[in-house]
């Protein structure tokens, strides 16, 4: 199998957003400001990455999915490593990223692409749920 992790375009539109979380022209803003990345297996999207500036500076991994069908495959771990070069490239030393707290699964994801805890915000998502906060070193 293999994985081709590219820039979204204008197309990739309803696929790059349907978590359903994010307003439709915010997903249009992220792909044309280069913020969203698409993987493909046999020129099929499969999964997306969608990255924020904190503060205007700070990439942040505001999402990242995989269809169901196609995890646990590498798709995460090739669209992240496209990030990071990318965000290398251009002179950022930290990622950071996020979960919810009532979900471990995604938790471990991040501790075994490398990210370590650094924070967390209670109450902030429905039903109350806090968030957990992530970071990982790009550089020594």
């Amino acid at each position: 199998m293999g994985i081709r992790v590219r820039a979204a375009r204008g197309e990739d539109l309803s696929f790059v957003g349907q978590d359903g979380y994010t307003d439709p022209a915010a997903v249009a803003h992220s792909i044309e400001q280069g913020r969203a990345l698409v993987a493909e297996v046999d020129g099929t999207a499969v999964g997306y990455l969608r990255v924020e500036l904190l503060w205007g500076t700070q990439p942040y991994i505001a999402l990242i999915r995989v269809l169901p069908p196609h995890r646990r495959q590498g798709v995460g771990r090739a669209l992240l490593a496209h990030l990071e070069d990318a965000l290398r490239k251009d002179g950022h030393a930290v990622l950071l990223s996020s979960s919810q707290a009532d979900e471990p699964e995604p938790q471990a994801w991040h501790r075994r692409m490398g990210f370590e805890e650094c924070g967390i915000i209670n109450g902030i998502n429905q039903g109350g749920v806090g968030e957990v906060f992530f970071r990982k070193r790009l550089r020594g």
